[in-house]
């Protein structure tokens, strides 16, 4: 290529280069296009957005000392309460309130004997106000008896009934609130029955209705409330006289215990439209002592019987 055309090339507009090509001899051929440089590949997504960091980790945090931590006295799920020295000493002198206290309360005791993890809160043993006597649940031994029975003091007792200790105060406390509430004077029918009391009872039932007329209104011996000193049969009295017991329900007095019992630990224990577990027919008057802390969980959570309360079978006959 001559000087000329380089300096063309180099130096000149493009007239002046297509001057110099055209001064090229005949015979040389024209210079070939360029081909066109392929494009390159787009650049991936990723090499436009900067790569993650990780969070800057936080600093730890500064303990908590221990004084400053609020003591919360409760039972842990899962803790053997039995082996709680709270708990035994409480039992060893039964002492049914502490024992509740110990265990954290009325809502974790009933947790604890509905799921079987507190073996030593017995519902056989007749010594406590929470024992359950039903018709597959007899006493053990069958003939039991507690050791010792007392008059209630201030209400008036048709025949010669007694109580233990704790369901005979409870009685006189509930008889005079009855009184002060204006409805009129509960008497008592009838309470503790030997084991030989009750074979001469049920004895006079089955004589007069058949077994199984019997069976539904009056208890083997071995398997009555009565024999445990904490049940009371009660009737209305007013004018110097008492009614009978089927006389109750349609009185003031019968309308008060049905709404008011549970105040002072009693539950009416044979309710209409249950005999499908306890096996009885309503017995508005026979009310069955369980402590104030049962008798109020119960009222409050709408149980009517105590099979219901503590998880039981139901019991409408003989097992």
């Amino acid at each position: 290529m001559t000087t000329a055309l380089v300096a063309a090339f180099v130096f000149g507009s493009s007239a002046s280069v297509t001057a110099a090509v055209a001064g090229l001899a005949p015979d040389a051929p024209p210079p070939a296009a360029a081909e066109p440089e392929a494009s390159a590949p787009p650049a991936p997504l990723s090499a436009f957005i900067a790569p993650a960091t990780a969070a800057p980790t936080p600093p730890p945090l500064a303990p908590v000392p221990a004084t400053d931590l609020p003591v919360v006295e409760q039972q842990v799920a899962g803790q053997d309460l039995c082996a709680d020295p709270a708990v035994t000493s409480a039992l060893a002198v039964q002492d049914e309130a502490a024992v509740i206290s110990a265990v954290g309360g009325i809502g974790p005791f009933r947790d604890a004997v509905v799921a079987g993890t507190a073996p030593c809160l017995r519902l056989d043993d007749p010594n406590l106000s929470w024992v359950v006597v039903n018709k597959i649940r007899p006493f053990a031994p069958i003939d039991w008896a507690p050791g010792s029975v007392v008059f209630p003091e201030g209400v008036r007792n048709l025949g010669e009934g007694a109580l233990a200790p704790d369901a005979a105060a409870a009685l006189t406390a509930m008889v005079s609130a009855a009184a002060a509430a204006g409805v009129g004077e509960i008497g008592l029918q009838s309470a503790f029955r030997s084991y030989t009391t009750q074979q001469t009872s049920y004895g006079v039932q089955v004589a007069d209705r058949g077994v199984e007329g019997a069976d539904l209104v009056s208890a083997r011996p071995g398997h009555s409330e009565h024999q445990s000193g904490l049940a009371a049969d009660v009737v209305p009295c007013a004018d110097g006289a008492c009614g009978t017991l089927d006389d109750l329900a349609a009185t003031p007095q019968g309308a008060w215990v049905a709404q008011h019992a549970w105040e002072f630990g009693w539950i009416v224990r044979y309710q209409e439209g249950r005999t499908d577990v306890t096996g009885y027919a309503p017995e508005p008057w026979h009310l069955r002592y369980v402590g104030p802390d049962i008798a109020r969980a119960m009222h409050e959570g709408n149980f009517t019987t105590l099979e219901e309360f503590f998880g039981l079978p139901a019991a409408p006959t003989y097992g």
